[in-house]
């Protein structure tokens, strides 16, 4: 008699009835509210984009533009553009020290300027060196899902009152040889964990470069995209 087989019987046993049980209960606390329509299925809410029913999403889309260098201040300057008449958000991101590889928006220049015109003033005022592009194709960028939740975004939408996705998101920019800079950060993307690499600027006299990276980041709308920028050295960073 194989007593291991027969314990292993009877505890699956244990647990179909304590499934069942739990489904008996779930079923008759429920039993006067109403059947889940396509809406609020499961199928709806894992296959489906739309989380509010605004139509401007290209209007609304975050983008990165890489400014140039300072060598002198070891940084490079970005900004990111936020769409419409909003003020860009301007950040440096360095190049060496204990915060190689981090951006950093500018706070100061928020404190003393009130207006858009006055941040567009600055912006065109830097002094930078410019960088050329490198071959996109020579990198190729890599993800992985850290972390998956859902989010409830608040409006008087349609949708407002269902979860959507949210990811934790690793991005991974590597040269396709294998030798050259390479880098990483994680960024939080909504809906569905994809990315595409879209630009990679070399650094003149140095092993860096910069790569830049489009991502689903702002739950709204179908899904509007946002980008990321990421140092490329020989050792890996997180933004």
């Amino acid at each position: 008699m194989n007593r291991d087989a027969k314990t292993q019987s009877a505890l699956i046993a244990l647990a179909r009835s304590r499934r069942m049980q739990r489904a008996l209960a779930h079923a008759f606390l429920h039993r006067n509210s109403p059947l889940p329509t396509l809406r609020t299925s499961l199928g709806f809410m894992t296959t489906t984009s739309c989380v509010s029913e605004t139509t401007e999403g290209a209007a609304i889309a975050h983008r990165m533009q890489l400014l140039g260098v300072s060598y002198a201040e070891g940084v490079a300057y970005v900004v990111e553009e936020l769409g419409g008449d909003e003020t860009p958000v301007v950040y440096r991101l360095w190049l060496r020290g204990p915060r190689a590889g981090y951006l950093v928006p500018i706070h100061a220049w928020y404190e003393q300027s009130e207006n858009t015109a006055q941040i567009r003033a600055r912006i065109a005022n830097l002094a930078l060196e410019p960088l050329a592009r490198s071959t996109s194709e020579a990198w190729m960028l890599s993800t992985r899902i850290v972390q998956r939740r859902a989010l409830r975004v608040a409006g008087p939408g349609a949708c407002s009152d269902l979860p959507i996705r949210k990811f934790a998101l690793q991005l991974v920019v590597e040269p396709v040889s294998g030798m050259g800079p390479s880098g990483k950060t994680t960024v939080t993307a909504f809906l569905r964990p994809q990315a595409q690499l879209v630009d990679v600027w070399s650094i003149p006299d140095t092993d860096m470069a910069i790569a830049r990276i489009s991502y689903t980041g702002i739950p709204s709308g179908v899904g509007l995209d946002k980008d990321a920028v990421v140092l490329l050295t020989s050792g890996l960073h997180h933004e």
